[in-house]
Order: C-alpha cells, then structure tokens, then sequence
C-alpha cells in the first residue's frame, strides 16, 4: 500500500495546514504542533494496516514528531479509545529513535491505554524496557496509573503484589510510592482495603502527612476517621488544610452539619484559611441535607472572604438545585459561571442530562447537546448513555446516529458501552444497512462489538439473505481479540503469604446543564 500524502489526512478534517521541517532533532522544547498535525498523526496511527505502514506513512509525511506532538497524539488515542496495540507501535517507533526520551507524561498516558484494555504483560514489558533506557521515567504517579487499572479487575492481593513489583523498577521505593497504592485502594477498592494494606505495610515504609491524608480522603465513618486523626496526631503528624477538608467531607457525607461547621471555624485558629474544596465540600454536603439555596449563599460568602469559585464549586451547588429540580435556578447558575469567565465543563452538562433522561424530556436533551456542540465542550460517557438510552425510548433513530457519527469523528465516549444501545436501537427499527456501518466503523476503531450485538445483526443479515455481508462482517469479528476471562488477563504472580480484605468494589459516582429555552424553576 502506497504511502499517502500529507494532505490526505488533512483534507478529512478539511483544515489548512502548514509544514514545519525546520528541525530533526527529536527532543524540542520550542516546536509546539497545531491541532491539524495532532489530527493528522491520530489518523495515521488508526488507519495504518501495520506497524511498518504506519513508520512510512509517518515519514513520509515530514511532521516533526515532538514531545508535545507525541503527548497530544497519546491523549486523543486515550479519549478515542483507539487500538491500544497500534497505539504503543507509535509509541515504540518514536521512542526508538536515537537521542530520543519519551516525556514521563507520554509513558503514564501509554500505559493507562494499554491498563484500560487489560494489557498487562505488554505493561510489565514496556515498563522494563523504559527502566533500561531511563529510569527516571517512572515516577509514583506512573505506579498509581497501573495499579488503578489493576485494581479494577483484580483482587486487592493482586494489586499488592503488582505494587511490590516496582521496587525493581523506580529509583526509590519509598514513602511516596507507598502513598500511590494507598490512593488507589482508596479509589478503586475500599476504604477498609487501603487501611487493612496500611497496618500491614506500614512498617515497611514510614507514613507522612500525605498518607495520613490519603487515608482520611474517602472516610465513611465519621467515629472511625476522628480515631485516625487522633492517631495521626499521636505520631507527630500535624494536620493541614488538606487534613481538616477530609474531617468536614465525613461529616457533610453523615449529615452532620454542625460538626462540619465547628471544624470550617476551627480552620482559622489553627492559622489557616478555608480553600476552595473547603467551601465546595460544605456546599456538597448542604445539598444533601436539603439546602440548595444556602449552598447558593456560601457560594457568595466564599467570594466575600477572598476565595474566589472555580468550575467545581458551581457544579456542586448546581447539582443541589438538579437534585431539587429547580432548573431555573441551576441555568442562573451556569450564566454566572460564564459571567465569571468559567466554561462549563461534561460534569456540568451531565447534570442536567441526568435530569432530562429521568424526565424523559427529549426536547431539552437535544437542544441541550447542540448548544454543548456550538460550546466545543465534547460530553462524558455517562451524557451519551443518557442521550442514547433516550433516543432508544422514543425511537429517535436520526438523532442516535448523529451522537455516533459525532462521537467517531471527534473521539469522545465509550464505543463498546453506546454502540450496544444504539444497535440495539438500529436492530429493532429493521435498519440493517446501518446497523452494518456502525458495526464496522467499531471495528475500525480497535474495539470489538459484544457478541450479542453481533447475534442480532447476524440473525437479520440471515433473514435478509445478506450472506455475502454477513460473511464480511464474521470475518471482521474473527479479527478482533476474544474476551479474556479477567484472571487470565491479570498477568500478575500472587502472594498467598499476606491476607488482605477483598471488599466489592464501590460503583464510581459521576456527578451529573442548559437548553437555549429557559425552563421553569
């Protein structure tokens, strides 16, 4: 297959571009690449048909591969949920050059793509392949990108022992490493998780300020998380601000408003002042006790004593008037935001979305997603399910492959999880021929279709007489990567010499904005 040129891959993004070959050196800190030559790299890397095309077609295109480039270039494949293994091709060919180093951002955004799709020797390998040419490179906050991945699908023994691993691999295995995989057992497992690994491990390693922290980020109890702080104190361990926001989180999460407030007034006579995600958690915590409209007055407040409001702090409070479906008063918000120099970002919009789904109000959804369109603000997985699962209730057919089209062309949202509604959706309306397009354009992306959407189609395909379709689209299926069953993914050795809590693992919580026709408070 010829290499095609430049222009190519532009023209399918219908942009202007201009080349710079000035320099060859690999390493810049000066070049900075337009959005148009980050597009270009992107669908180079989708739609190569092997490593080596993909290095030709790169060539030949004399885009300067730089840092920045290379970042860029990793983030959209991570957004996009592109094919993990062309993904780290690119990042094999650019990393190969000579006098070349990946930035440590590049590495930790490679391996979250290949963690996300249960890669896990293919993690271990190219961690050892960066120890050998820097080591350096691999940081704590490398070892939290791969033990969070880890962690959703494996046991927290399993998660342990890959942590255990990198102590052949980081410079130094020490404290702050230790307070990684304490981070995230807190985010992936439990909080009983990450304290059961703490008593045990803890001799191992010597606890600070910011484990102590960690630890009471994600309290439940309210008794349990005063116990630990009496604890932190008898250590020598001072409290911060930090500290103090986790007390306050506990109480707001127990309705305890009053023990919240003693300790926002005891900030101050410590010698500290009250940061933003100290007003943001009150405002949280009012909001669930019922209280939006004093929520909306701390929002004030916090400007008046000089801390001033930033995009989660609004979406907290608006999030009070959604739950209390004052609409009204959560767009007044919003304007505000905008007033105040702040865009709203996919938390925000889903929101609202959450609001129109449960409503079942269409009209506003719709309208709400092409002002999100005009905005340039790209939505989260959770926005698409609500926009898609609704367009399935009504039978909006147009509208569902107006999101998927958006979706294929800007990167956004999860393939596997839409594209079983909207199968679903296409199936059910008899739409084959574009239940068939859809179906392809996944696989083009690197992902693989369930098997159940596959059956649906293929019984149409079966009844329709389209063998030789159906036979295209078996073929394609068979090119995709079978499902592994999870044990078998987790390539990981286990230590049956420590015993630690195996909770379930809690549901991650999104918090879920506006239509152009104000609605009624």
């Amino acid at each position: 297959m010829a290499a095609k040129p430049l222009h190519f891959w532009l023209s399918r993004r219908c942009y202007p571009f201009t080349l710079s070959l000035s320099s060859h050196k690999y390493r810049s800190l000066s070049t900075s690449p337009n959005d148009d030559e980050v597009e270009a790299v992107f669908r180079i890397i989708n739609d190569a048909s092997s490593s080596q095309n993909m290095e030709q077609t790169l060539k030949s295109t004399g885009i300067f591969l730089s840092n920045d480039l290379i970042e860029r270039v990793l983030k959209r494949v991570r957004f996009s949920h592109s094919n993990p293994l062309q993904a780290l091709d690119f990042f094999n060919y650019t990393g190969n050059r000579k006098g070349f180093y990946h930035t440590p951002i590049s590495l930790d955004t490679m391996l979250f793509i290949l963690g996300r799709n249960r890669k896990f020797d293919l993690i271990w390998e190219l961690l050892f392949d960066m120890k050998r040419k820097d080591g350096n490179l691999i940081s704590p906050r490398t070892i939290q990108v791969v033990l969070a991945r880890i962690a959703k699908v494996c046991s927290v023994r399993q998660t342990v022992d890959g942590f255990k691993r990198f102590k052949k691999l980081v410079p130094v295995f020490d404290s702050l490493c230790f307070n990684a995989l304490l981070r995230t057992l807190c985010q992936e497992k439990s909080m009983v998780d990450a304290r059961n690994v703490y008593h045990v491990l803890k001799r191992d390693f010597k606890p600070n300020l910011q484990t102590f922290n960690i630890l009471l980020s994600g309290w439940k109890s309210a008794e349990e998380a005063e116990e630990f702080l009496e604890e932190m104190k008898e250590m020598g361990v001072e409290p911060d601000i930090v500290t103090y926001n986790s007390l306050i989180d506990v109480y707001c999460k127990n309705m305890e408003l009053e023990k919240a407030y003693r300790v926002f007034d005891s900030i101050h006579d410590q010698g500290m002042s009250p940061d933003v995600i100290t007003y943001t958690t009150l405002i949280g915590g009012l909001g669930l006790a019922g209280q939006p409209d004093k929520a909306r007055d701390l929002l004030r407040e916090m400007k008046e004593a000089g801390c001033y409001p930033d995009v989660a702090a609004y979406n907290a409070a608006i999030r009070n008037f959604c739950i209390a479906k004052r609409l009204g008063d959560g767009y007044q918000l919003m304007d505000e935001m905008v007033e105040k120099g702040l865009n709203p970002n996919s938390s925000t919009f889903n929101l609202f979305f959450r609001v129109f789904y449960w409503s079942n109000d269409l009209k506003s959804a719709w309208e709400l997603y092409m002002r999100m369109k005009e905005a340039g603000c790209l939505p989260n997985t959770q926005s698409c399910m609500f926009l898609i699962r609704l367009f399935k209730r009504q039978e909006k057919v147009d509208m569902a492959l107006e999101l998927w089209n958006d979706m294929v062309d800007k990167g956004f949202g999860s393939y596997t999880l839409v594209s079983d509604v909207l199968l679903d959706l296409l199936c059910d309306m008899g739409k084959l021929v574009e239940a068939e397009k859809c179906f392809l354009q996944m696989i083009d992306k690197g992902q693989k279709p369930s098997s159940v959407s596959f059956r649906r189609i293929k019984v149409l395909m079966e009844l329709a007489n389209r063998h030789n379709a159906l036979e295209n689209l078996s073929e394609k299926m068979g090119t995709c990567e079978q499902t592994v069953h999870i044990r078998e993914e987790c390539d990981l050795p286990v230590d049956t010499t420590q015993s630690y809590s195996l909770s379930p693992q809690r549901p991650s919580r999104t918090p879920p904005w506006r239509p152009r026709r104000p609605l009624r408070s």
